[in-house]
């Protein structure tokens, strides 16, 4: 039986892209990486098998609420499964999202914030906003495969 991830919140996207701009996803094998957190104080392991549109994370999103994380996006943008826009992405480099995220505890608040820092490193929201769109677009119609075992995740590997 095959059980696809939650939609995530859009904040993911955001976040995501941050996480690309700032260098934190490394790939450990073909079918492995690891991303650190904006705080680089956690990392989280993200395994897939994209032929099959398999894809699994420990983090926090992931395994408590059960939607496809940040950490599981960004590793689907840099494979080209997922749409990425690099000057977008550079625009929301070196936000701290956790920091913003506990701050605000509302993540249109914290989408809010990130826009205005976007704004001022001269990307237009409405443009971000537009492609944040795309990529939640096509992750409701990719439907990513969950892994699960006895009720827990675990990888590919």
């Amino acid at each position: 039986m095959q059980i696809y991830w939650k939609i995530p919140p859009k904040v993911k996207i955001y976040e995501a892209l941050g996480c690309i701009a700032d260098n934190h996803v490394e790939f450990i094998s073909e079918k492995e990486a690891i991303v650190t957190s904006s705080e680089g104080n956690r990392k989280y392991h993200v395994s897939f098998d994209l032929e099959n549109n398999f894809i699994n994370s420990d983090d926090n999103g992931s395994k408590f609420k059960g939607y496809l994380g940040y950490p599981s996006i960004a590793v689907l943008m840099l494979k080209g499964i997922l749409p990425f826009d690099k000057r977008i992405s550079d625009a929301l480099k070196g936000i701290k999202w956790k920091r913003l995220n506990d701050k605000f505890k509302d993540y249109n608040k914290t989408i809010e914030e990130a826009l205005r820092i976007a704004k001022e490193r001269g990307v237009d929201e409405k443009e971000i906003e537009n492609f944040v769109s795309q990529v939640m677009y096509e992750i409701k119609s990719k439907k990513f495969v969950r892994f699960l075992s006895k009720g827990k995740q675990k990888t590919l590997l």
